[in-house]
């Protein structure tokens, strides 16, 4: 069958009142083409000559459109779709922090370069990104690691090639804020807390959450570590008991974390063991009926019939399976206020412990205590004491 010659017809589409051509079976809609009005407007008319000459200059083939450049705001849905919800995870499925932290991290890029070819993305722009998280009161250490997650975003884009690689080059060109060199917000080093503090805090938690704050204190342990501890993970077999995470911060490296537990911190688990291994020991469900338990045993006036049972059989709020570091953290500062102390953070209990065992024992213990590769860490964690260096100034200098 011969092709026909002359190329197809300029029409009238009723129901959009608009002028069409079909080439190569597709439809192509022009512009608008008024009613009662036989002949194509003259705007319409040379739409279609355009198109059409174009069509016959390519041998009567669909020309092929270049794809509209990939946005940053498209760029990202491809990252977090392919690429973070699936490296970020745990053994079991279950997602790590840091997929929150990228959410928190590129969040403020999208809402500001949203629409913005991912190509043109600039350092300029990125400083721009850095300015709102600034004017956001964000400490600098925080918004550090913001930018370098959007700087990993690029790279990841460049592997891929979504962008070209000198976008992400030019990218790693911007430096992380120096600390007193900028406008950001720099935060307390963190301290040990003194023991006082800390005793005086314990009356007021619950009793579980008083019994992890006291296993941290004497163990160093991360404060999830300490939270997510199960039956399944200690051996109580000889007379140091030995607890080993299924979750830490290193996991992903394929490091195995072991703490040791002694006698003190033996007593105070033994009410927490309990028959199923895969139960966390520390339980806020455990909490909360020990809290209605308290207000039971303290209420002064007599049970009405209405009041007897008011728990719904399926509330949509229901008590974790164990206490995140935020909500751990947040039960801590409530129970400071209450105290009348110096509000004081979980992870400080870290530092106490270890500043203890390096003043005791020296660096390297202190490094095994803590779980760490190199001892460098451990000395931020560790305060040098200063005991044997006053002696020798007082005796010598």
């Amino acid at each position: 069958m011969t092709p026909r010659k002359s190329p197809p017809a300029l029409r009238r589409h009723k129901p959009s009142k608009q002028g069409v051509v079909t080439l190569n079976g597709r439809d192509h809609y022009l512009g608008y083409w008024p009613d009662g009005q036989k002949k194509a407007p003259s705007d319409l008319q040379a739409a279609y000559d355009a198109l059409v000459a174009e069509w016959l200059a390519n041998g009567r083939r669909p020309t092929v459109e270049a794809p509209p450049p990939l946005t940053i705001a498209e760029l990202i849905l491809q990252f977090w779709e392919r690429y973070a919800t699936v490296y970020y995870r745990h053994t079991d499925g279950t997602p790590t922090s840091e997929q929150e932290n990228y959410k928190l991290s590129l969040r403020p890029l999208r809402k500001l370069f949203g629409k913005l070819p991912a190509a043109e993305f600039s350092p300029l722009k990125l400083k721009a990104v850095r300015q709102t998280l600034i004017a956001a009161d964000v400490s600098r250490g925080v918004i550090n690691q913001r930018i370098g997650r959007v700087k990993r975003l690029f790279k990841w884009a460049v592997a891929e090639e979504l962008v070209g690689e000198p976008v992400h080059r030019a990218l790693m060109a911007v430096e992380g804020l120096k600390a007193g060199r900028s406008e950001a917000r720099e935060t307390d080093r963190v301290e040990p807390v003194p023991d006082e503090h800390v005793d005086a805090v314990l009356p007021f938690l619950p009793t579980a959450l008083s019994a992890m704050v006291r296993v941290q204190r004497l163990t160093g342990m991360r404060p999830g570590e300490a939270a997510q501890m199960r039956g399944r993970d200690l051996d109580t077999t000889g007379e140091v008991w030995v607890y080993k995470p299924a979750r830490h911060k290193t996991t992903w490296r394929g490091k195995e974390r072991v703490v040791l537990l002694g006698p003190k911190c033996r007593e105070v688990l033994r009410p927490f063991l309990k028959p199923d291994p895969d139960a966390y020991l520390f339980s806020p469900w455990d909490a909360r009926e020990e809290l209605f338990a308290t207000k039971r045993a303290a209420r002064k006036t007599k049970v009405q019939p209405s009041q007897i049972c008011r728990r719904k059989a399926k509330p949509q709020r229901k008590p974790a399976a164990f206490y995140t570091r935020h909500t751990y953290a947040s039960a801590v500062a409530r129970a400071c206020v209450k105290a009348g102390v110096a509000h004081w953070h979980p992870n400080q209990l870290r530092h106490s412990r270890a500043t203890e065992v390096r003043g005791a024992f020296g660096l390297e213990a202190a490094q095994v205590v803590l779980g760490h590769a190199r001892a460098n860490v451990t000395e931020v964690y560790a305060e040098r004491n200063l005991t044997l260096a006053a002696r020798v100034a007082a005796e010598t200098g």
